[in-house]
């Protein structure tokens, strides 16, 4: 399934230029543009360009997606009005003038949102609402088919618990007790986790997992 073209043709269809899907950070989480897109169309260095002058995680847009689920508009014409200081105005730092803002929250828990970017038009209400549908189904679909298996980077459900019970601090003979297997078990099941995640040490691994949203 070419989820690109299917994003890509949503965009067309209700008179934008471009789309993007993002990963929403946790809480207080520093992020920057590049780092957050999963999926895109935008013109190429466009997102490391800004990611040199600005800092995604305190833009508007990121802001927002942050306290709400709600859909929403934005035009760069109304951010003049909003009195937020410009250096936070993620449409005029990109060049658009139009984003239509779509949160979305997988099965897992893990929140994205599908950003669609164009230019000076407008929106009507009725093809808000039919945009925001088609982003819903093509998103949970491109979720169970790529997202859900990236994210869980080849672990076997077993591999997630012991990895879990590790992110709590737990040792190794801790993890045996619980999980009711022998240490060497557990210790066998780590040393597979540090490879899968390509990682050196059980602190790199907890901090991969979690940037991944591997475990929540």
């Amino acid at each position: 399934m070419d989820f690109f073209r299917l994003f890509h043709g949503i965009a067309l269809r209700y008179g934008f230029e471009h789309f993007c899907v993002l990963q929403v950070a946790a809480e207080m989480e520093a992020s920057n543009f590049s780092s957050k897109l999963v999926l895109h169309d935008l013109p190429a260095g466009l997102a490391e360009a800004y990611d040199k002058q600005h800092r995604f995680s305190e833009s508007d847009i990121y802001r927002s997606l942050r306290r709400s689920v709600i859909p929403t508009v934005w035009r760069a014409r109304d951010q003049h009005i909003a009195g937020d200081d410009a250096e936070h105005h993620l449409l005029a730092q990109l060049g658009f003038d139009l984003a239509i803002v779509v949160p979305l929250q997988a099965t897992s828990g893990a929140r994205y949102a599908v950003v669609f970017l164009g230019g000076d038009g407008d929106i009507a209400r009725q093809q808000h609402v039919e945009l925001c549908y088609e982003a819903n189904c093509v998103f949970d679909y491109f979720h169970r088919v790529v997202l859900s298996v990236r994210r869980g980077m080849g672990l076997t459900p077993r591999e997630t618990e012991i990895l879990r019970w590790i992110s709590y601090g737990k040792t190794a003979s801790e993890i045996a007790l619980i999980v009711s297997v022998s240490e060497h078990t557990v210790n066998s099941h780590t040393a597979t986790i540090l490879k899968k995640l390509d990682v050196v040490n059980r602190t790199q691994m907890v901090a991969k997992a979690i940037r991944e949203q591997i475990i929540l």
